[in-house]
């Protein structure tokens, strides 16, 4: 699908910036471009919510998947696959992110997190007080903040990708997962695939 806004003429060195991080230049970013002032404000949003470190990095990127999948993100999902990869997480484990009320790949807490994001996710939004109580005891406050701006965070990225008509790029296409025996870990050339 060709995205609803036709993509913007970014800058050279800031599309090789783009290129360099992640081996492609996001067709969000290609659309957001048309306003060069918030495409920015949206990099630099993402990557400070991205360096929050109260919430582990990896569970976090988890929950934008399960965020992603709710809402129906394909772009998203895909995004997130790569980048679990390029964690080290479990990329069987990141593969079931959208089966994971029936996975048994998850912690107690995944789950209980993962929930929190549907309940946040959906419309009107459905926390309810117990599911606040009980990541508050477990994580504390400032993962609890950063948890939930994460969460808001994935849910503002995830609709406007939808309202754009981004889709899937190609990045988890372009991971392969090397054979058990293989300690080498996932290998991902975006490149060949975008």
């Amino acid at each position: 699908m060709t995205p609803r806004i036709p993509k913007a003429d970014i800058p050279a060195d800031v599309r090789d910036a783009m290129i360099r991080r992640i081996g492609a230049v996001p067709e969000p970013a290609e659309v957001l471009w048309h306003h060069p002032r918030l495409a920015r404000d949206n990099d630099e949003l993402a990557a400070r919510v991205a360096a929050w470190d109260a919430v582990d990095a990896g569970l976090k990127t988890l929950t934008h998947m399960v965020v992603a999948a709710r809402i129906g993100c394909s772009w998203c999902l895909d995004i997130n696959y790569f980048l679990a990869l390029h964690q080290e997480l479990d990329a069987a484990k990141a593969g079931q992110v959208p089966r994971w009320r029936t996975s048994d790949a998850f912690t107690p807490l995944e789950r209980e997190v993962f929930a929190y994001a549907e309940a946040m996710s959906s419309t009107p939004p459905e926390v309810t007080d117990a599911m606040s109580a009980g990541l508050l005891e477990r994580l504390g406050p400032a993962a609890l903040v950063e948890l939930t701006v994460s969460i808001g965070f994935a849910n503002m990225a995830a609709r406007a990708n939808i309202a754009h008509g981004v889709t899937s790029q190609g990045f988890a296409a372009a991971c392969e997962v090397p054979p058990a025996e293989d300690a080498a870990g996932p290998v991902c050339d975006v490149t060949s695939a975008v």
